[in-house]
C-alpha cells in the first residue's frame, strides 16, 4: 500500500533471511532512483541524502492467519483513516483491488454501505 505519506507492506521471506534494513534500503534506494531518473525534482539534505523517506520503520512477525487477516485489514483501510478516501475501493494503489478481482472481499468492504463490517481496525 503506497500513500502520501508512508507506506505498508507484508512480506513472505526466505525461512533464512529476515535482513529488514537491506530490503528496506533496497526499496528505498531503487524507488528514489527512478523518480529522479523520471526528472522529479528532489533535493538532498546536508547529509547527501534525498529527504524522501524517514529513517525508521515498524517491523511485525505475522503470528497466525487471525494475526495477518488483521494486518491486511488495516493496510487496507488506511487510505480512509488518513483521510485521502472515503471508500477503501477509492484508493487505487492498493493490493485491494486483487482482493476483489480474487472473490476475497466485495467492493464495498469496509464502506459506509456496508455497515456489519468492522472498520475500527487498530494499529
Amino acid at each position: 500500500m503506497v500513500l502520501p505519506e508512508h507506506l505498508h507492506s507484508i512480506w513472505a521471506l526466505p525461512l533464512d533471511d529476515a535482513d529488514y534494513p537491506k530490503r528496506w534500503q533496497a526499496i528505498k534506494s531503487r524507488f528514489t532512483r527512478s523518480l529522479v531518473k523520471e526528472g522529479e525534482a528532489l533535493t538532498k539534505n546536508t547529509k547527501g541524502e534525498y529527504d524522501l523517506w524517514q529513517r525508521r520503520y515498524w517491523e511485525h512477525l505475522i503470528r497466525d492467519e487471525s494475526d495477518l487477516q488483521r494486518h491486511v485489514d488495516y493496510i487496507h483501510y488506511n487510505p480512509v483513516k488518513h483521510g485521502h478516501v472515503l471508500q477503501v475501493k477509492d484508493w487505487p494503489y492498493s493490493s485491494f483491488h486483487r482482493y476483489i478481482q480474487k472473490g476475497y472481499l466485495n467492493p464495498n468492504w469496509a464502506s459506509p454501505v456496508n455497515d456489519d463490517v468492522r472498520s475500527d481496525f487498530g494499529e
